[in-house]
């Protein structure tokens, strides 16, 4: 028997078995699709979607083969109309050091999971369908489209929009589907020197659009993105290459033989849907599995993304033995108000770019806002965020960045490089914090990482006593990112949130908030 069973190798399964690998979880990943999909889709991941990779270990692979967001070129009856940089005047600050996402073709994301998998020693198991859920209690027998079976203490549904899982469970799928906003879709291939591929090219025309956004690390590859041409009853046509053709030369005014090639095409409907519950006994659902809304603001991904990385420690410590299963309660409590304010966020977003491309000038750059982002996301209304915080952060909210240097050797590193792993970090600021820290390195061990955060003024004394991840905060700026006053302790959770921030003299409350994330806290039992 396995511990835990996914179903389904997007980017939301693949961040899931990562993160659960990496923690000594025996896992299973299992796929229905015959192969690995190569489909460009999604167009990457947004900067809470970096901090995720960067936990993982996957940051730089991803920057190796992907792109900063393009300049966003606009065009009216063929003329370009107007050029938008949709991050003019943003940049990176010390407790967020990602300001914007990166383009990446989904596949090739998938890819650099799977290999990151594979360090692990897993892999997915492809051509691989579930057909059956029974729940005994204490595990899911689950079987297969080959009559075989298997039995896994926890199942995770990430299987898509169509979810399998989510249909054996009987889980509604609440919601709408817009039949007139529809657009198709697919990679296309055009001839080289024809189109800037540092541009994303943008034509809104009165009767369609066309647009446009290469594919990084291809030489003439594109993503296709249109309205669909229709018959004479105003019905919407599939997509084809002809047809592809023909609408590219419509709106861009080129010749149509310049789209030499259009594979993977799809037609995409708004759809607008959400389950009323993420869990039922072991099984559980992540991802487009559990949420459907407009592409606008690219949260599809991200937001499977970062239901996985919620729900990762969280099954981990379940599952090793280090917290009850109340604590797999809080998933749900925690994601599910997310996913209603992405569906919401993402309908507001779609309405304001309908608005924009009536305009000339006006293009997709409407949909991109700060509220995209994810950094903003935090769950001060859960069960684990405990009373207290300092200046702007509360407990529940996303932990800052802070650039620092090692204590032990002064070597420039990051509070996000103290986070990385499978721990919880304590961060102790002041002498005041020590008995707390001491506490809970005797109480918890390896599960918890504590790290002393000596100031500006620290001497050489302070600094030998301090402990092996002692960081030194030379310029103040982990104090400032936390609002720290004074003496102080904040517990970080594994997946990057604040779960503590209390007084260094309150031991009482760094005991129960590491009770409940590693313990037998009563109230999680």
């Amino acid at each position: 028997m396995t511990d835990v069973l996914i179903v389904g190798a997007g980017p939301t399964g693949l961040t899931l078995a990562c993160d659960l690998a990496r923690r000594g979880i025996a896992l299973r990943i299992v796929d229905r699709s015959p192969e690995h999909p190569r489909s460009s889709r999604s167009k990457g991941p947004n900067p809470r979607s970096l901090e995720v990779l960067e936990h993982l270990g996957v940051l730089e692979r991803v920057k190796a083969v992907s792109v900063a967001p393009l300049l966003m070129r606009k065009y009216r009856d063929g003329e370009p109309v107007a050029d938008t940089d949709p991050y003019a005047g943003s940049s990176p600050t010390p407790d967020a050091p990602y300001d914007r996402g990166r383009l990446i073709a989904q596949w090739r994301l998938e890819e650099i999971l799977r290999d990151r998998l594979a360090e692990f020693g897993a892999a997915v198991e492809t051509g691989t369908e579930v057909v059956g859920l029974t729940e005994d209690g204490a595990a899911v027998t689950v079987t297969f489209a080959d009559g075989s079976r298997t039995e896994a203490r926890y199942v995770v549904g990430c299987d898509g929009a169509h979810s399998r899982v989510r249909t054996l469970l009987g889980i509604p799928f609440e919601g709408e589907t817009d039949e007139e906003q529809v657009m198709v879709c697919g990679d296309v291939e055009i001839t080289p020197g024809v189109l800037d591929r540092d541009i994303w090219h943008q034509w809104f025309d009165e009767d369609g659009a066309v647009m446009l956004c290469p594919i990084p690390g291809t030489r003439t590859g594109w993503w296709f993105q249109s309205g669909p041409e229709r018959d004479a009853d105003g019905r919407p046509l599939p997509p084809s290459p002809e047809g592809f053709g023909r609408l590219f030369a419509r709106h861009t005014r080129l010749p149509a033989a310049h789209l030499t090639g259009a594979t993977l095409l799809s037609t995409y409907r708004v759809n607008v849907r959400m389950v009323d519950r993420y869990r039922v006994g072991r099984v559980l659902l992540a991802g487009d599995a559990a949420h459907v809304h407009a592409i606008a603001g690219g949260l599809g991904m991200n937001t499977g993304i970062q239901d996985a990385f919620n729900l990762g420690w969280k099954l981990a410590q379940v599952v090793g033995g280090r917290a009850g299963e109340g604590l797999l309660d809080t998933y749900e409590e925690e994601r599910l108000p997310v996913a209603a304010r992405t569906l919401d966020l993402t309908s507001e977003r779609l309405r304001a770019t309908l608005e924009a491309i009536r305009q000339p000038g006006g293009g997709l750059d409407a949909a991109v806002t700060p509220s995209v982002s994810g950094l903003g996301q935090g769950y001060r209304w859960s069960s684990l965020a405990r009373p207290g915080g300092g200046g702007e952060v509360r407990s529940g909210d996303r932990a800052p960045d802070a650039p620092c240097h090692e204590a032990a050797t002064g070597a420039p590193t990051r509070l996000f490089h103290t986070f990385a792993g499978p721990h919880i970090t304590l961060l102790g600021f002041g002498a005041g914090s020590g008995p707390s820290l001491r506490e809970a390195a005797a109480a918890h061990g390896d599960a918890v990482r504590t790290c002393r955060v000596l100031g500006p003024g620290a001497t050489e004394a302070e600094t030998a006593e301090a402990g092996p991840h002692a960081l030194h905060d030379r310029r103040g700026l982990a104090r400032a990112a936390y609002g720290v006053d004074g003496d102080a302790v904040v517990v970080i959770r594994p997946d990057g949130h604040v779960a503590l921030h209390a007084r260094a003299d309150d031991p009482h409350a760094v005991r129960d908030c590491l009770a409940a994330l590693d313990g037998s806290g009563p109230r999680y039992r």
